[in-house]
């Protein structure tokens, strides 16, 4: 199991210096000339993510919160934060900021949530020379929603995962920072989230 270690910040987030973790396990596809990393830091109000792509045939069809967003190119974060608990938090984005949130234990009991619509979690998506970046912000206080008991503090630790997709991309496919062990495609498996420990 992948272990990383979630940077604290002072200000506002400085990627350049927070480690990326590689969203590199190809999962049930054959290889294709796609890679994508992470990036996540937090402070006492907020996790904030970034995630890039290198990917040369860029899908971004959906436009809003109730389509699927893994149909087209997709970078997702999930992630676990009481541990003890399979519950966990979903977001999958494309390159439109169009997201799919959702909440539960596994695919079969998954809840979509609906957010205002100023409410994408300030995310912000980016075309670059080799493919598209996303960053948005999670503040401790939506988590909390869900998960009352939860802080953002050093010692703590979450599970989670990354994942890169493009079910109806030129170019189909899957990758996991963690593996996935299990035949079929399901990103949805809990069992196989990483630790991630807050600085």
């Amino acid at each position: 199991m992948r272990e990383y270690t979630i940077a604290r910040t002072y200000d506002a987030p400085d990627f350049s210096a927070v480690e990326a973790l590689p969203i590199e396990t190809l999962l049930w596809c054959p290889e294709v000339p796609i890679t994508a990393q992470a990036q996540i830091c937090y402070d006492e109000t907020a996790l904030y993510v970034r995630l890039s792509a290198q990917e040369p045939n860029i899908r971004a069809e959906e436009q809003t919160q109730t389509g699927m967003p893994c149909l087209d190119s997709c970078l997702e974060f999930f992630f676990a934060p009481i541990i003890g608990n399979n519950t966990y938090l979903n977001i999958e984005m494309n390159p439109n900021c169009a997201m799919y949130l959702g909440i539960g234990t596994d695919r079969y009991d998954l809840i979509r949530l609906l957010l205002p619509e100023d409410g994408n979690l300030n995310a912000q998506a980016n075309r670059t020379e080799e493919g598209w970046e996303l960053t948005y912000t999670i503040p401790v206080s939506f988590i909390q929603r869900f998960f009352p008991e939860f802080k953002a503090e050093s010692g703590a630790m979450m599970r989670g995962n990354f994942y890169k997709c493009g079910d109806e991309t030129v170019q189909p496919h899957y990758f996991a920072w963690n593996p996935v062990e299990q035949e079929q495609p399901d990103f949805h498996l809990s069992q196989w989230f990483g630790k991630l420990y807050f600085e």
